[in-house]
C-alpha cells in the first residue's frame, strides 16, 4: 500500500461524510470534534485515550477490551451481554449523590440486574447488598461473613 504522507492540520473544517480506507492515522489529536453517527470498523484502537466524551447510545461489538479502564463514567441503562469478566474489578460503584445528575431524593432507582451470569468465585467486599434478591441461583459454597448459606437454609 502506497501512502501519501504529511501532517494534515484541519481547523474549522467540515469533513462530514468523508471515507477513510487503508489509512494510517496514529497519534492523532482530536479536540472539540463531533464524531456523531460515525462508523468505525476493523480499527486498531490500542492505547487510545478518550477523555470528556459523550458516548450516549455508543455500541461496541466483537471487541477485545482487555485492560480497559473506565473511570468517572455514567453507564446507567447500559447493556453488557456475553462478556468475559475474568479478573475484572468493580470499585466504588455508587448511586448518584444529591446534586448529581440522575439523583432521586426518594431513592427509587431501577435495579441493576445480573441474569444468567456465572459469578462463581466472585468476591463482594464492603458492598451495600441491602434489599438484594437472589432467585433460582446455584448457591453451593456461598458464604456471607464466613457463614455457609446452605447450612442456614437447611435449618429452615
Amino acid at each position: 500500500m502506497s501512502l501519501k504522507v504529511g501532517p494534515y492540520d484541519l481547523r474549522q473544517s467540515d469533513i462530514s461524510g468523508a471515507k477513510w480506507q487503508e489509512v494510517r492515522a496514529e497519534e492523532l489529536v482530536i479536540d472539540n470534534v463531533s464524531l456523531a453517527r460515525t462508523s468505525i470498523n476493523n480499527v486498531n484502537m490500542s492505547a487510545m485515550k478518550l477523555n470528556d466524551v459523550n458516548m450516549s447510545d455508543f455500541q461496541i461489538t466483537d471487541a477485545n477490551m482487555t485492560g480497559v479502564s473506565i473511570k468517572l463514567a455514567n453507564i446507567s441503562q447500559a447493556s453488557i451481554d456475553h462478556v468475559y469478566l475474568i479478573g475484572t474489578k468493580f470499585t466504588n460503584v455508587v448511586l448518584p449523590n444529591e446534586g448529581e445528575p440522575q439523583y432521586k431524593p426518594d431513592g427509587q432507582y431501577e435495579p441493576t440486574t445480573f441474569k444468567s451470569c456465572n459469578l462463581s468465585k466472585s468476591q463482594f467486599n464492603a458492598c451495600d447488598l441491602s434489599n438484594v434478591t437472589i432467585d433460582n441461583c446455584n448457591i453451593d459454597g456461598l458464604r456471607i461473613n464466613g457463614i455457609l448459606i446452605s447450612d442456614l437454609l437447611k435449618d429452615q
